[in-house]
């Protein structure tokens, strides 16, 4: 009995000798002095692409999960009716030319009448004079050459009408092109399709929404820092993100916002006498250089941790050394 006795003490013994050092092994480090630490979640900038005019969807180009560049075409509202409009509005252009030049040629016209109607006042003035003429009909002639100069005025006019009508109807065909292009939607930045919101077929109201993207050049983690975290963090300052499902990696990012004052922290934060303390919110970027290099691994909603230097001086530790997953260069097989 003594023997299992002593076997079984020798089993515990190594048992809890292996616990401790495994323990000292992956026991979290300590942070050293000028780096705090919050737990968060990485976020992306959302971009509802919506439409200007209601209308009818005519295609949808991208599907959920697919990702977009700046001015790719996603998707587009049936222009039929408009497309009409444009046709008419062009017609219109032409009609507005065509009575420029009956205006044009009607003033020629009402020129030559007016000289006419001078000469024939000249002559009866000089008859008059003479006295082969009576004084009525010298009246008369003044009469008509008034008359000729009032037409002259109004062709005068008519011109101007007509060009100003030129100028309007041209101006709508400009506003419907205009507006054909906003029955394109295109994506305003290159990002990620996360909701496909319609299908062909569908008619929706302006502004009505047809697909979300998220901007991932814009990605974040936001996280609350104590009052007495915050005091030296200044903008610019360096950080890491460990995330949740992959915590082997280490990726870098710069502090680009801090609250300037606290808030409640929200209850996902880490303890709850963390949570009854009041918290400046902090926004932790990641570089632009780091999510295109790896845009097609970026997923917003991961949580993770993210470690700030709340010092200048201070140091990284080992732990938190830049770890990044290898990405194949393009052409390498």
């Amino acid at each position: 009995m003594r023997w299992k006795s002593f076997l079984f003490i020798l089993i515990a013994v190594t048992l809890a000798g292996g616990g401790y050092f495994a323990w000292l092994k992956f026991k979290p480090s300590e942070l050293p002095f000028g780096i705090v630490k919050s737990n968060g979640r990485l976020e992306a900038e959302r971009v509802d692409i919506a439409t200007k005019f209601p209308g009818r969807v005519k295609d949808v180009l991208v599907r959920e999960g697919d990702n977009v560049t700046e001015g790719q075409v996603l998707a587009r509202i049936d222009t039929t009716e408009l497309e009409a409009q444009l046709q008419e509005a062009e017609a219109a252009v032409t009609e507005s030319e065509q009575q420029l030049d009956q205006a044009i040629a009607l003033l020629a016209q009402r020129k030559s009448e007016l000289t006419l109607s001078g000469q024939e006042l000249e002559r009866s003035q000089i008859l008059e004079k003479k006295g082969f003429t009576t004084r009525e009909k010298v009246e008369q002639r003044q009469a008509a050459n008034f008359a000729a100069q009032a037409a002259v005025n109004s062709a005068t006019a008519g011109i101007e009408r007509a060009k100003a009508g030129i100028v309007a109807a041209v101006a709508r065909v400009e506003r419907i092109q205009v507006n054909l292009k906003d029955y394109v939607l295109t994506a305003p930045t290159a990002g990620r399709v996360q909701y496909r919101l319609v299908q062909p077929g569908e008619v929706i109201g302006a502004g009505g929404r047809v697909l979300t993207i998220l901007d991932l050049s814009d990605v974040y983690m936001t996280i609350f820092l104590s009052t007495s975290n915050i005091g030296t963090l200044e903008i610019g300052s360096e950080a890491r993100i460990v995330p949740d499902v992959a915590s082997e990696y280490v990726v870098p990012a710069i502090v680009s916002f801090v609250a300037s004052d606290a808030q409640f922290t929200p209850k996902y934060v880490e303890t709850e006498s963390e949570r009854e303390k009041l918290a400046y919110r902090v926004k932790i970027r990641l570089p632009e250089e780091i999510l295109k290099r790896y845009a097609t691994r970026v997923r917003a909603g991961i949580t993770g941790v993210a470690y700030v230097k709340n010092a200048s001086n201070a140091q990284w530790p080992d732990f938190l050394k830049v770890n990044l997953p290898e990405v194949e260069e393009p052409g390498n097989e």
